[in-house]
């Protein structure tokens, strides 16, 4: 509910009277004012067909779609106990309506594989319906099903984070990845470790070099008939970082099963294209591995030679995933050759330093690409901030003994990371996504459910769509586009 007196509600007054005007009494004691996100949850009493009646404050300033993910969320997070629920939105649009099945598709997630017996979860809303004025009208059903593509798509993404190392492996990975894009009709290609060395991977296959598994080189695509624009988007995927030979400490070492989330949301993106249909052709390639310990593993002062043919020194080994993606990327760069080249990478605690543990890092020198996807984000409600990749700190990446050093200086860790990986992309129309921050959660924030969240597959989409809009634009004159903004 809005901040304002409930009298000038029609549905509050309706409830209100069917429920024999105690809603004023139960505000008054329990100190509802309908704040943002604010609950009160009061039984029905036999008045109405529900058990229980949740509302919830949405507060005076927030956008309808805005309020009904506060609606639509707290209503999942309630529903603990009960099967299911109904929601009366504060405005009916398709826009309302996506943003509200979304919400209550993620805000019902519960990571559940591995719990047994009576400690298994019992309950979670696995029904729910939306109260709109006209359930025939077709544009608000394709809102509940895009809705839904993205949710499970962003569930996906979550289960895979939170999947133990030594069951979510590159191996598992690869798998899933597989199964999950056939399903849609997806070209998968996934390489092995002779493979990726016939390839020429070498910076790939150091990091893979310590571990016992063998490392997966994922790539998925997404090929509609008439896409006039391509995506390329580029995942990190290390399903555990150890550190290599540059051991991390046992603290920073417990969650990094979560170090394959920018894997998982590239699979988790381009699964939504697909399930969404969108116009747009888009590229997912995953570089899977381990960063371990193992008798062969790589050391500090080793040189090795990059696809693209630069040689790279390699400074501290658990600055890894630096190494996976530029393989990757210059594989995407000489084979997909996309309009658009995205990284999604869980790549550096210095990013988390500069921004905290819920806001990513983008970067990018193209300032249209840079608001294009700015404003995807705040439409997908994630939260991005751009960093700049300052020029002055490239020469802190300069080897004595190779072409370049893969770490600078302590010093702006996360832009020297950014600006390493741009040695790579070419002439690329390139972003960097440094996730590092939002992709785990070590307690529940805001939306975002403890553990992986799935962080970058909504912004993705809104961008995608973004895209296909424009191209609609352009063959209508640019009608659709406008109509949209």
């Amino acid at each position: 509910m809005r901040s304002k007196k409930f009298d000038k509600d029609e549905v509050l007054s309706s409830l209100d009277k069917a429920l024999g005007g105690v809603l004023t009494d139960w505000f008054k004691d329990e100190g509802f004012n309908a704040k943002p996100n604010q609950t009160l949850k009061v039984p029905a009493r036999g008045r109405v067909k529900a058990k229980w009646i949740l509302l919830v404050g949405v507060g005076s300033k927030s956008s309808d779609v805005e309020a009904t993910r506060m609606v639509a969320h707290q209503a999942a997070k309630a529903s603990s106990r009960q099967k299911s629920a109904a929601l009366v939105l504060p405005d009916v649009s398709p826009a309302t309506v996506r943003a509200a099945t979304e919400a209550l598709e993620q805000g019902a997630y519960r990571y559940k594989q591995y719990k047994t017996g009576t400690r298994r979860p019992k309950g979670g809303l696995s029904r729910a319906a939306l109260l709109v004025s006209d359930a025939k009208d077709k544009g608000l059903r394709k809102a509940i099903k895009d809705g839904m593509a993205v949710a499970e798509s962003v569930n996906l993404a979550r289960d895979l984070v939170n999947g133990p190392p030594n069951d979510m492996n590159p191996l598992t990975l690869a798998d899933i990845s597989k199964e999950e894009a056939e399903k849609l009709g997806l070209k998968v290609t996934i390489w092995n470790k002779k493979q990726i060395e016939k390839a020429g991977m070498n910076l790939f296959l150091a990091v893979n070099a310590g571990s016992a598994i063998e490392p997966r080189f994922i790539h998925i695509a997404y090929t509609p008939e008439k896409a006039q624009q391509k995506v390329c988007f580029v995942g990190k995927g290390l399903t555990f970082d150890a550190g290599g030979l540059c051991l991390k400490p046992p603290k920073s070492m417990i969650d990094m099963k979560c170090d394959m989330a920018g894997g998982a949301a590239t699979l988790g993106l381009v699964l939504a294209a697909a399930r969404l249909q969108l116009p747009v052709e888009v590229h997912a390639i995953i570089g899977s591995t381990e960063n371990m310990t193992g008798a062969a593993a790589y050391r500090p002062g080793d040189v090795f030679t990059s696809l693209n043919g630069k040689t790279v020194e390699i400074i501290n080994t658990d600055a890894e995933g630096r190494l996976v993606l530029a393989d990757c990327l210059a594989w995407a760069v000489e084979n997909v050759k996309a309009d658009y080249l995205v990284t999604h990478a869980t790549l550096t605690g210095a990013c988390m330093v500069a921004l905290g543990a819920h806001r990513a890092g983008l970067y990018t020198d193209d300032d249209d690409f840079a608001q294009g996807y700015s404003t995807a984000a705040e439409i997908a409600d994630e939260k991005f901030w751009r960093m700049p990749l300052d020029t002055d700190l490239r020469k802190t990446l300069d080897s004595f003994v190779a072409d370049v050093k893969h770490t600078g200086s302590s010093y702006g860790g996360s832009i020297t990371a950014a600006l390493f990986l741009k040695e790579f992309v070419g002439n690329s129309n390139w972003l960097h996504l440094d996730i590092a921050g939002p992709a785990f959660n070590d307690s529940p924030h805001g939306r975002a459910p403890k553990g992986g969240t799935g962080f970058g597959v909504a912004t993705a989409v809104r961008f995608l769509e973004y895209l296909a809009l424009d191209t609609v634009g352009d063959e209508d004159g640019g009608d659709a586009a406008a109509a949209e903004a």
